[in-house]
């Protein structure tokens, strides 16, 4: 079934990705039409996330959000695609690296890193920041997809630029290779979204809504001291998007405990407020909210 699946959307994909932009974005209209105004996909969802994140916003507010965000979603879906045909000259005019900050110091001296980003945006084009990255190996970090003819085309689409794709599970492992054997790395991740609560080490605030939040980077780069970074994008116009690297711990070693998880989530908020529109508002990032210990600031498991 999974290869039958692949079979039947592959040549989608791969016709989408050699469409001309003025024809995606003409589809992606008429995707929105279908996935929002007919179907109304997850957006009882949407709805209940923009509740919980802006209560203070009007309910008019949030709609021109919600709006917004399913034209933004829909492009997304279809630059994904695009990815695939997309050549590297093009991909860093509409991907635009606007400031490297502190990774073109570390690109020099060969210092492993690691480069935290949120849902926001376009994090899938983020993957073309690699180009920019001559002396470091660069490893992607992600859930596998269940359907492994399409991990193998993510990886495949990825790859492109320069990227590895490694599992969660295989990452201590990887890392600590990687390390032994002195290969400068980048390990880029997305660290936003909810973990399940039962493996949950910590919660906080976020968005003003209490939450279990995923610590691994924090893990990462307190046990090897790696510095971490933050990937700042923005949408500037349809298509078209701009990258700046911001510092978030140059030693990690010594931090206390959960002190760099909070510094890059509130990082991700503060990108959030500005350009709210642009968040991935269907994962459901509040299902476990109000089921967290009762003091959950002083909630905390064995590092591991």
């Amino acid at each position: 079934m999974s290869l039958l699946v692949y079979c039947l959307v592959y040549p989608v994909i791969w016709g989408i990705s050699r469409l001309p932009f003025s024809v995606i974005y003409l589809l992606s209209d008429l995707l929105y039409f279908w996935l929002y105004r007919v179907f109304g996909y997850r957006k009882k969802v949407v709805v209940e996330n923009l509740a919980l994140a802006f209560p203070e916003k009007s309910d008019a507010e949030r709609k021109a959000i919600e709006v917004e965000f399913y034209r933004h979603l829909c492009d997304v879906f279809l630059e994904m695609a695009k990815s695939l045909g997309m050549s590297t000259k093009e991909m860093e005019k509409r991907f635009f690296v606007e400031d490297l900050g502190p990774l073109e110091q570390m690109d020099k001296d060969g210092v492993s890193v690691i480069l935290n980003g949120g849902h926001l945006a376009s994090w899938e084009w983020g993957m073309a920041l690699n180009r920019r990255v001559h002396n470091l190996k660069a490893f992607g970090i992600y859930k596998p997809l269940a359907n492994p003819y399409f991990d193998r085309l993510a990886k495949r689409i990825r790859g492109k630029w320069g990227t590895r794709l490694i599992s969660t599970s295989e990452t201590k492992e990887i890392v600590g290779e990687n390390i032994k054997n002195n290969i400068p790395s980048i390990y880029g991740m997305l660290s936003d979204q909810s973990p399940m609560a039962i493996k949950a080490d910590y919660w906080r605030s976020f968005m003003g809504v209490s939450v279990p939040v995923h610590t691994g980077a924090e893990k990462l780069a307190r046990r090897w001291d790696l510095p971490m970074l933050f990937m700042r994008v923005e949408k500037v116009k349809r298509g078209h998007y701009k990258c700046r690297i911001e510092m978030l711990q140059e030693g990690s070693r010594d931090t206390e405990r959960f002190e760099i998880t909070n510094t890059y989530l509130d990082r991700v908020e503060e990108a959030i407020a500005a350009q709210p529109q642009y968040y991935l508002w269907t994962h459901k990032r509040f299902k476990h909210r109000n089921k967290d210990p009762k003091d959950y600031n002083a909630f905390v498991r064995e590092e591991s």
